[in-house]
């Protein structure tokens, strides 16, 4: 079983098994699973619904029906309003740009719910792992300010608690949560978390177009919103945070009011004439 409810599988096989079942509109017999998945065919009922009941044990993205039929189960957020969401608006400072071997050195976050800020979470993480000078010149943070500072092991319960459920916000989200996530991974082997996730620079590429970057201190300065610690935590998830808030208003206006919608308006816009030639997609279920 998870640790923590926001945490799922993060197995190969879980995920060739969620493919499949997209393909098939979201339903599979385990004998088809074990089939494609596991590589091995003529293999009975039974014992196929054993093996993927194995495999995909505890895990909310599924539901096993008469113990031979795999459903992949909808994520009641997607249909939720924007408005009736709880948002996590994270940014996080690390010792480089990829992972691994980078670690965080600094986590900071603002809850929102209800289109105010409610809550917040930071601080300073140890990584074990010299931190770099020019990401001392960038950040201002020291090895000897991490030095006595909890590793992140001692720090996945609360933010694991303080995140919850709730949306995940970051301006380039995917840097953010790849570093989450592998920290994530070092304390929960074969976990990561299943929060859906939008990225304040894509939505602001859609919403605010014309920019001449959409770079944190660009994005903030259109909306006349101060960063008074440049490449802190705390100060830039606080300003993406006001950021959001903007976006949120925008969205609204322009007619989009669930995650669905949202997560699907980030995406490029594309040309009229390119979409006649697309595949239909079957829709996402969050934090596969």
């Amino acid at each position: 079983m998870a640790p923590y409810p926001n945490l799922v599988s993060d197995s190969t096989l879980v995920q060739e098994t969620i493919e499949l079942l997209r393909g098939c509109g979201g339903r599979a017999k385990a004998t088809d699973i074990v089939d494609v998945v596991f590589k091995v065919s003529h293999i009975d009922d039974e014992l196929a619904g054993l093996l993927v009941a194995d495999l995909i044990k505890d895990d909310r993205r599924f539901k096993i029906i008469d113990g031979r039929t795999i459903e992949l189960q909808a994520d009641h957020h997607e249909s939720q309003r924007l408005e009736d969401l709880d948002f996590v608006v994270v940014d996080v400072e690390a010792t480089g740009a990829k992972t691994p071997p980078n670690r965080i050195i600094e986590l900071g976050a603002y809850r929102i719910r209800y289109g105010r800020i409610v809550d917040s979470f930071t601080t300073l993480v140890n990584p074990e792992i010299p931190i770099p000078r020019f990401v001392v010149a960038l950040t201002g943070i020291t090895n000897g300010m991490v030095k006595d500072a909890p590793l992140f092991a001692q720090v996945a319960p609360r933010w694991l608690d303080f995140v919850s459920d709730a949306v995940l916000i970051a301006h380039n989200a995917p840097f953010d949560t790849s570093f989450l996530n592998h920290e994530i991974s070092r304390v929960y082997p074969g976990h990561r978390m299943i929060n859906a996730h939008l990225c304040t620079v894509k939505l602001s590429r859609r919403t605010v177009p014309g920019l001449t970057n959409y770079r944190l201190d660009t994005v903030a300065g259109h909306f006349s919103i101060p960063i008074f610690e440049r490449h802190r935590a705390s100060s830039d998830a606080l300003a993406t945070a006001q950021v959001f808030l903007q976006l949120l208003s925008r969205l609204e206006e322009i007619g989009v009011r669930d995650l669905a919608a949202a997560r699907n308006f980030q995406l490029p816009e594309l040309k009229q004439h390119d979409t006649a030639d697309l595949p239909q997609i079957l829709p996402l279920v969050p934090g596969f």
